[in-house]
């Protein structure tokens, strides 16, 4: 690249983040195509059927493989994942029914409603037990998921996720140049592992929090989300219609809690204007 300083020109090389799309198969057949940062493709294809309503135990996920055969020579491109359900594991229609492309900035594509997420989402967060969060914990969050970010400092063009247990306790980490693959990684590793739901848990992202990535938090039963940007009208409404806690703009020791502010352990009381 030529680099411009102050001025200055010079010439060197830069280390990029990888970008290439990466084919979901459903027991064979076409369903999502993503564009990813090549990595824990497994965990991306099962986090994003999570998402989706169909899979919610590891018990519920036979396969995931890299397709054979997917380029026009027939060699493998590593592009292209097929996961195989277990037997008996109902998948929906409409999931059959669409062929999507989703790019690194939206995992949503218009597809979703509000009362489609309320009514599919396997373990209600207006049910789970009661979480308390002090608000210098969460405040200590983005820190903690900046120093992680091991990636992020060779190339800075990435998005990252984290999930951290009540305590602050950093359990997983994920990077992306899509903010909703990061999310998919974590919950596609959580699934795996047979941590579903993951109902003590907090999602923070290091962008904004739209409308998907609050589906996402509460297709995996997380109850609260942060972010460290501005969250959308959509994701508010999501929020409020299912209980999750809702984070916006935490930086420093500033926030703002858009929807489920009962588990945030305020010492003052609120005003108003």
């Amino acid at each position: 690249m030529i680099r411009i300083r102050d001025g200055a020109v010079s010439s060197r090389p830069d280390t990029l983040v990888a970008e290439e799309p990466l084919e979901i198969r459903l027991n064979g057949r076409p369903l999502a195509i993503t564009m990813r940062t090549p990595g824990d493709d497994f965990a991306l294809a099962a986090g994003f059927l999570v998402s989706e309503g169909v899979l919610g135990d590891a018990a519920e996920l036979r396969t995931v493989v890299y397709c054979a055969g997917a380029a026009v020579d027939g060699s493998n491109t590593y592009n292209v994942v097929d996961v195989r359900t277990a037997p008996g594991v109902a998948v929906p229609d409409v999931t059959l029914e669409r062929n999507v492309y989703t790019t690194s900035s939206c995992g949503l594509c218009g597809k979703a409603s509000l009362d489609a997420v309320r009514t599919t989402a396997r373990w209600p967060i207006a049910d789970t037990p009661p979480l308390r969060l002090a608000p210098e914990l969460l405040a200590s969050l983005p820190d903690r998921l900046r120093a992680a970010q091991r990636v992020f400092d060779r190339t800075g063009g990435l998005h990252a996720a984290a999930l951290f247990a009540e305590d602050g306790e950093l359990l997983d980490v994920r990077e992306d140049v899509g903010r909703h693959n990061a999310v998919d990684k974590l919950v596609g590793r959580a699934l795996q592992n047979g941590d579903l739901p993951l109902s003590r848990t907090v999602l923070l992202v290091s962008g904004r929090a739209s409308f998907e990535l609050a589906q996402k938090a509460v297709m995996a039963g997380i109850p609260v989300l942060a972010a460290v940007s501005a969250p959308s009208s959509l994701a508010v409404d999501l929020a409020a219609e299912t209980g999750l806690t809702l984070v916006g703009f935490l930086r420093g020791t500033s926030m703002n809690v858009y929807a489920g502010e009962d588990r945030i352990a305020l010492t003052t009381t609120a005003a108003t204007g």
